[in-house]
């Protein structure tokens, strides 16, 4: 059943303009009249509408909830209550990271509705990859968000009661987890109504998936670390399509998905979506090989985003352990701070395997679930996609089964570099 609130009303380019002209700050940066501003309902995604609109002077972006699942329609309700946890992951963030997130110019709770920064000429990642675009500034800025929202949330950087504050803030958004339980953790290892693949080129895949009790065991450890590990406020939707870039610069937009869980979960979202860009190539390319320079690029700068965050993780524990845990007390002198730069390394090293296993989660659901990516599902030939796609099946179930394979990210490079040079054919 829709539920809705006293006030709502999903918003229309017709509607929308007379709502914004009564905001002072919104006014001012579009400029002249409202007859004047033009809006353009532009949203391409699975859950939400989102309008561009423009005035003499400027533009804002407008982003409003639907008491429902846009991809699905009225039959899967969802609360209008995750435009209030994006508002507050974005004023976190931006405290955080500053300029690495869009600016908020206001929010209406009653429409689930945020007003914020336009962000022109930037455009989404994921449509820029595909279009072979190398983006010089993406692993400096996105390893930076990744180190300082996950580390300045955390136990080692929080006080006790901070932390449970936080975790309390975000302990509502039960609906948006329980989207990623069912979606990433689940549906593709069952039989479940809203899954979809390229059929019947993989329709072998699917069914050994189902079977797989190897692999469903993984997934399980998984799927209850995500739901009992509340490590650090996570953006819980980090792929190439919740980042709008240019060459010069980086924004990570829609956290709608926030909550306290693993670390490991956003960290691997980032490493997912980029090796499914790396094997989508082979099926963008006219002639054969004419990507290489680009696929090299491609790794490269996932292996720098792995080897940043974590030099810039370690760094911001040394500089600011003002959490709980670990106290300073009992790592005095040079003896007892030798001892935990041991210990922040083996931190690191379990986080790095959790990444490796939710980078093959993200990576299977994209192939095997109901929402896919554009990296392949733009890939015409079916056979030529049916292929990109079981070498990413292939290189995840490995990741998930045998994490200890997989020690770095070097090795995770080297691995879809022999995957892709191995299979020649789904």
């Amino acid at each position: 059943m829709i539920e809705t609130r006293e006030g709502y009303a999903p918003q229309k380019p017709e509607t929308l303009a007379a709502y914004l002209s009564g905001i002072d700050t919104v006014r001012r940066i579009l400029g002249g009249r409202p007859e004047q501003w033009s809006i353009a309902e532009v949203g391409d995604g699975n859950l939400n509408l989102v309008f561009i609109v423009k005035g003499p002077q400027g533009g804002v972006a407008v982003k409003q909830a639907l008491p429902y699942v846009r991809l699905v329609g009225e039959s899967w309700p969802l609360p209008l209550s995750r435009a209030h946890y994006e508002h507050t992951a974005l004023t976190e963030q931006a405290r955080l990271t500053g300029a690495l997130v869009p600016k908020i110019h206001h929010y209406d709770e009653t429409l689930a509705l945020i007003v914020m920064e336009l962000l022109e000429p930037h455009i989404i990642m994921r449509r820029g990859m595909i279009a072979a675009t190398e983006y010089p500034r993406f692993a400096e800025d996105i390893s930076t968000f990744l180190a300082r929202t996950l580390y300045f949330t955390s136990d080692l950087a929080l006080t006790a009661d901070c932390k449970k504050a936080l975790i309390g803030a975000f302990a509502g958004n039960t609906a948006l987890c329980k989207i990623t339980e069912d979606l990433i953790f689940t549906d593709p290892y069952r039989v479940a109504e809203l899954n979809r693949w390229t059929s019947p080129q993989l329709d072998a895949y699917a069914a050994r998936w189902r079977e797989d009790g190897d692999l469903k065991v993984a997934v399980s450890r998984l799927k209850l670390k995500f739901l009992s590990s509340a490590e650090a406020m996570l953006h819980g939707d980090l792929h190439t399509g919740s980042v709008m870039l240019t060459k010069e610069d980086t924004r990570v937009i829609d956290p709608e998905f926030a909550f306290m869980g693993p670390m490991g979960f956003d960290v691997g979202a980032i490493v997912a979506n980029v090796l499914i860009n790396f094997f989508a190539q082979d099926g963008h390319e006219e002639q054969a090989g004419e990507r290489d320079s680009y696929r090299d690029w491609v790794l490269s700068t996932l292996e720098q985003i792995m080897f940043r965050f974590r030099d810039k993780f370690v760094a911001l524990w040394r500089e600011s352990p003002t959490g709980d845990a670990y106290p300073a007390s009992l790592f005095a002198g040079a003896e007892g701070e030798a001892r935990l730069d041991i210990e922040r390394q083996a931190y690191m090293d379990r986080l790095w395997a959790d990444t490796v296993g939710f980078a093959a989660a993200k990576m299977i659901r994209r192939i095997l679930g109901l929402a896919h990516n554009i990296d392949l599902e733009w890939i015409k030939d079916e056979d030529r996609r049916a292929t990109c796609e079981a070498r990413v099946l292939t290189l995840a179930r490995d990741m998930m089964v045998n994490t200890a394979r997989y020690p770095s990210i070097s090795a995770v490079v080297d691995a879809a570099r022999r995957v892709r040079q191995e299979m020649k054919h789904y």
